[in-house]
């Protein structure tokens, strides 16, 4: 299934994506919701499960917020309109929820993050706002009212006092009414308002945005750990300087080169970029690893079971430079020759698989022992396995 409607792929990466909004109608048609109310707040109740409700006049004043997990009592205590629960990651918990995230891999898959779940009583919201990321926001029930502003930066001003940043002023440009099934594109820095109208569900699909100082961190980490003490900053076109004490065009020029030599390296870029875009969003609830593991073991399951499938909390990319190629999980990295691309390509291209195109793969060595690390990491599983137990 298409989820851009009447726009091409072409069309929707030219015209739209992170360039300016665009509201797809009946975008999914039929659309089912995978969860309801009563399970969607279930899953708040779980202390391992990341929820936030929103009021817009509650407790602790205007847009007061609370973190889960909760308990039955806080929804009794809520007021009948104007307030949002809010779950995230619900494609960790829910095989379903992973799935639906499929439908948007025509944007990498290395850059989705999540999907949120939100459900709402009339009037319900989290505040004008925007965000530092790409969202796709599908109506599961009920409709929304969504308002749009004016691009927004971290100089915008925010609403001193609530815990969530809600924007000081809203510049509306338009508003549209969405529909179980319709689709809003919102690009980053974009300032919105969504009201629910009546009870509702929608389902936000985010992407992975990393900061300037994200990504500086993660080059410079990389970029000490495999330093040498040798390479530091010279001068040896040094000219005479009738100012001892001043630091000079070319001295910046020299520092400049010397930081660029540092990163002048594709496949080490795209190393960095990997283990960034590939680390797990909840490291703290990554299940341990089995304590053995060995391809044998592996084998007897791929001969039992099938089909196969990416763990919910796992995102797998890779990079091909030269004679070598790259897996990332975890944000971790494993190096295999070129020959063994596309095999990684298949891993990490795709969420399901068959077990018999799983061991064809174990041809390769390098192939072998990464599907045992990756299995022994639980970052593969077949869901039968799971039925039988």
């Amino acid at each position: 299934m298409h989820v851009l409607g009447h726009l091409s792929v072409e069309e929707f990466l030219r015209d739209y994506w992170q360039k300016k909004p665009v509201v797809i109608r009946n975008a999914w048609p039929g659309f089912t919701p995978l969860l309801s109310s009563q399970e969607l707040a279930g899953l708040s109740l779980e202390e391992e499960i990341e929820s936030r409700i929103v009021e817009e006049q509650g407790k602790d004043g205007p847009w007061s917020i609370r973190k889960g997990p909760f308990t039955e009592d806080d929804y009794r205590s809520l007021p009948e309109n104007k307030w949002t629960l809010l779950v995230q990651a619900v494609d960790h918990w829910i095989p379903e929820a992973a799935d639906l995230l499929e439908h948007f891999r025509f944007i990498p898959s290395w850059r989705i993050d999540d999907l949120m779940i939100s459900y709402a009583v009339d009037g319900g919201s989290v505040g004008p706002h925007y965000d530092q990321y790409d969202v796709f926001l599908l109506q599961a029930e009920g409709q929304r009212e969504w308002r749009i502003g004016q691009i927004c930066s971290e100089q915008s001003p925010i609403l001193q006092g609530p815990k969530i940043r809600v924007l000081e002023q809203f510049d509306e440009t338009e508003r549209w009414v969405l529909n179980p099934g319709d689709m809003l594109y919102l690009p980053p820095q974009l300032a919105h308002y969504g009201i629910a109208q009546g009870e509702c569900m929608t389902y936000s699909i985010g992407f992975r945005a990393p900061s300037q100082a994200e990504l500086a961190q993660a080059a410079l980490d990389d970029i000490l750990a495999s330093s040498s003490e040798d390479c530091r900053y010279t001068d040896a076109d040094l000219q005479p300087q009738a100012e001892p004490g001043r630091i000079g065009a070319d001295a910046t020029a020299r520092l400049k080169q010397l930081l660029i030599s540092a990163f002048d390296d594709e496949e080490r870029l795209q190393t960095i970029l990997g283990k960034l875009m590939s680390e797990p969003k909840y490291p703290e609830q990554l299940p341990e690893p089995r304590d053995d593991a060995s391809w044998e073991e592996l084998d007897e399951e791929l001969q039992e079971y099938q089909p196969w499938r990416r763990s919910e909390f796992a995102r797998f990319a890779y990079s091909q430079h030269g004679d070598n190629c790259r897996f990332f999980a975890l944000g971790m990295s494993w190096a295999l020759p070129a020959s063994d691309s596309a095999g990684v390509a298949y891993l990490a291209n795709h969420s399901h698989y068959q077990s018999e195109q799983l061991q064809a793969l174990a041809g390769s060595e390098p192939l072998r022992n990464l599907l045992v690390q990756l299995w022994q990491r639980h970052l593969l599983y077949s869901p039968e396995i799971e039925f039988a137990d």
